[in-house]
């Protein structure tokens, strides 16, 4: 099913510099596994310890050699092999003197690749990576098929290679910093999930054709007997299939389709190699908005294309009620129901969001600057909204773009707030029974937070001491 991997690489004795150990998971797995493995492991980060204690300690008393705080000259130079953190940009200075001195430069995930013995399913796309690649995990765990869940998510599995199995099925949400690295290898997974493509991390790719072309590092390397299941209704994606040798399967909320996934009467329908498979279970799905049905589909049709049986499918989406930060319901306060979808870093994100509750909402909104549009954002502010409150670097762009705007009758009104916590205690203020208090930034944290964990979690804070109040 899977292209055989390569014979498993020794490291023992290598001298390996690890740039960017980071919060994430994956510079803590390259430098476990590799310190396993026998190799000599430096770890550098620009943070300081202080910064990086949680990932420290999950690192513990390895023999490894730690320069933080700073890069030094000699750890990009004297070494066998660089193994660098998505996170870090393309224009850095140090993986130029790697590159000048001949060093080999690799990531994580692309080490992972090469050696895993299990077929690979790939997530990837602007939004909904995390959403599809757990949901698609429960739906094969459910159907009793050993399942490896990872990448992007927050879960290095280099440390588990030992443990997976040829028979085991290994699922990743693969970021688009990540696939950069992906594509220097010539590798793409056996089945690739592109669930969107919208603007994002415009700052790192500088232009959209550059995003796009990142992107289909996912599909690009496919051979004949691969997968690459597509969003039907995203027009970028429809362009893509002459993107890999792979079998193109689309899946759609718009469209009756013929071969692929769709739905009807509140059931979704996967018609695949004139085999219609009906799973009956649009009524009892417990996450919100279209864009979580978009998700579901794509979902369901690789767990059928993996041969889970209907009843596992059917039981995953039911019990699934959605990850921490991601239209996650907090409390309800005075009949008021707050909201956290901190990882809506994206505009598109946030108006999916928005656009997921019928009841009057009052947003919490703005945030880094990532260089993206944030005018349909904005419009979607002025249609769906009662009251925007605005935080952080975007916040004078977004009040802009909401005054400038023509051609609407009414507006929402347009608070500023210097912190999160005032932007809630303002929610709180303005909000009315039967409203919805929905932080949905459609930015990303940086400048205030670590990153939009951190920021979802002192929203939830912040709301259980507004609820203490009462």
């Amino acid at each position: 099913m899977n292209r055989s991997p390569v014979e498993r690489e020794s490291f023992k004795g290598k001298k390996v510099t690890v740039m960017g150990l980071g919060l994430f998971g994956g510079g803590v797995g390259a430098v476990r596994y590799l310190a396993s493995q026998g190799a000599d492991v430096t770890v550098t980060d620009l943070k300081s310890a202080e910064e990086l204690s949680a990932s420290l300690k999950r690192i513990g008393k390895l023999p490894v050699k730690l320069k933080l705080g700073k890069h030094d000259k000699e750890d990009f130079v004297n070494v066998d092999m660089l193994v660098v953190s998505p996170a870090v940009p393309d224009d850095s200075k140090f993986l130029e003197i790697a590159f000048k001195n001949n060093i080999r430069i690799d990531s994580e995930l692309s080490i992972f690749f090469r050696h895993c013995p299990a077929p690979i399913i790939g997530i990837t796309g602007s939004n909904g990576k995390s959403t599809t690649t757990s949901l698609l995990g429960e739906m094969l765990k459910e159907a009793g098929i050993k399942t490896w869940v990872g990448g992007n998510i927050g879960v290095s599995l280099l440390e588990n290679l030992d443990e997976i199995k040829p028979d085991d099925v290994v699922v990743l949400e693969i970021s688009s910093f990540q696939l950069e690295y992906l594509a220097r290898i010539k590798m793409s997974p056996h089945i690739s999930i592109v669930t969107n493509i919208a603007p994002n991390h415009l700052d790192r790719h500088k232009t959209m054709e550059n995003y796009i072309g990142t992107k289909k590092a996912i599909v690009h390397y496919q051979q004949e007997d691969d997968y690459a299941i597509l969003n039907y209704d995203d027009p970028t994606l429809k362009k893509w299939e002459g993107e890999s040798k792979g079998r193109h399967l689309w899946f759609s909320i718009t469209k009756e389709l013929e071969h692929g996934t769709f739905l009807k009467n509140n059931e979704i329908i996967i018609n695949h190699n004139s085999t219609r498979t009906v799973i009956p279970c649009s009524t009892q799905i417990n996450i919100k908005g279209t864009h979580n049905w978009q998700n579901i589909m794509a979902a369901s049709y690789v767990a059928t294309l993996m041969h889970a049986n209907v009843e596992s499918i059917k039981n995953a989406i039911i019990g699934f009620t959605g990850l921490e930060h991601r239209l996650e319901y907090v409390h309800t306060i005075n009949q008021v129901q707050y909201y956290n979808d901190s990882k809506a870093t994206t505009p598109e994100a946030a108006i999916a969001g928005i656009k997921a509750f019928d009841s009057p909402t009052v947003l919490i909104a703005g945030g880094y600057d990532k260089k993206v549009s944030l005018h349909q954002f904005a419009q979607e502010c002025i249609r769906n909204t009662k009251c925007v409150i605005l935080i952080g670097e975007t916040a004078n762009t977004i009040q802009k773009l909401i005054q400038d705007i023509k051609g609407e009758k009414t507006k929402p009104e347009v608070y500023m707030a210097a912190s999160l916590d005032e932007s809630v205690k303002r929610a709180s203020e303005v909000a009315e029974p039967g409203d919805i208090v929905l932080l949905s930034p459609a930015c990303a944290s940086f400048g205030m937070f670590a990153n939009f964990e951190e920021r979802g979690k002192k929203f939830k804070e912040l709301v259980s001491q507004l609820n203490m109040k009462e």
